[in-house]
């Protein structure tokens, strides 16, 4: 056999549309090992969450896709696949920034402010999560933010200097295999309890807002399913889906 079969490929491009929609075109045509990344300098219409847009400037960030095939995730723990690239982005920043935490359920935050922003896309075959890609936009190097979104930082505008982010990447890609090996060994638990910890606000009470109003509470669970558990001080559980509740500044 051709190790090189084996081994994850990572393609660097200068522009593309959608590093996602790159990656699901490349797949089709060529046998991509799982772990496979398609980098590009500069994407003309990144997304983010339900079709937000991600504003990133040319040459400045890390804008990519990744390519996972988990061995035996359900279809009913689709959350299990954010979580570890959440862990997988937060990881590797740790190494270069302080104050790194996960803002539910896959913005990667300094303080109070978005530092990465994840686009998950999910294949399901026969009751499992076949095949996943994973679009992540890591603000590194950009030293002005001009669109309307409320809080982006990136890692320069924190620490004063410039990085080097093909060494970003190889941290990236080298944290990245080892989530994978904790996944593909049923370690659902253990990402999952490593994700809570990593929580943005997992500590205490802070007012949220669903279309009831304004109430404080603190976290109390994420669901196998993504859904955000609360605890509101009269000890009162609500659920949520995403965007059916907002963090208040």
């Amino acid at each position: 056999m051709n190790n090189n079969i084996d081994k994850p490929r990572l393609i660097h491009i200068k522009e593309t549309d959608s590093t996602n929609k790159f990656m699901q075109m490349v797949s089709q045509t060529e046998e991509l090992p799982s772990g496979s990344i398609v980098w590009a300098d500069f994407q003309t219409a990144g997304r983010g969450q339900t079709g937000n847009s991600w504003e990133s400037e040319a040459g400045e960030n890390l804008t990519f896709s990744v390519l996972l095939r988990p061995a035996d995730v359900p279809a009913n723990r689709p959350f299990i696949i954010s979580e570890m690239a959440s862990l997988s982005v937060k990881y590797t920043l740790d190494k270069y920034i302080a104050g790194i935490s996960v803002k539910w359920p896959n913005d990667i935050y300094c303080g109070d402010r978005k530092i990465t922003g994840m686009l998950i896309e999910n294949i399901i075959q026969q009751g499992k999560i076949t095949q996943s890609i994973l679009g992540i936009g890591i603000n590194v190097n950009q030293t002005e933010f001009r669109s309307n979104a409320p809080n982006p930082v990136s890692m320069t505008q924190i620490a004063g200097r410039l990085f080097d982010r093909l060494s970003i990447m190889e941290d990236f890609r080298q944290i990245f295999a080892g989530q994978c090996e904790r996944l593909n060994n049923s370690g659902f638990d253990a990402i999952h309890r490593d994700y809570f910890d990593a929580l943005y606000r997992k500590d205490g009470y802070h007012k949220y807002s669903d279309t009831d109003g304004v109430f404080e509470a603190r976290i109390y669970d994420i669901e196998p399913t993504g859904h955000l558990i609360l605890e509101r001080m009269n000890e009162i559980l609500s659920r949520y889906a995403f965007k059916e509740v907002t963090y208040i500044d």
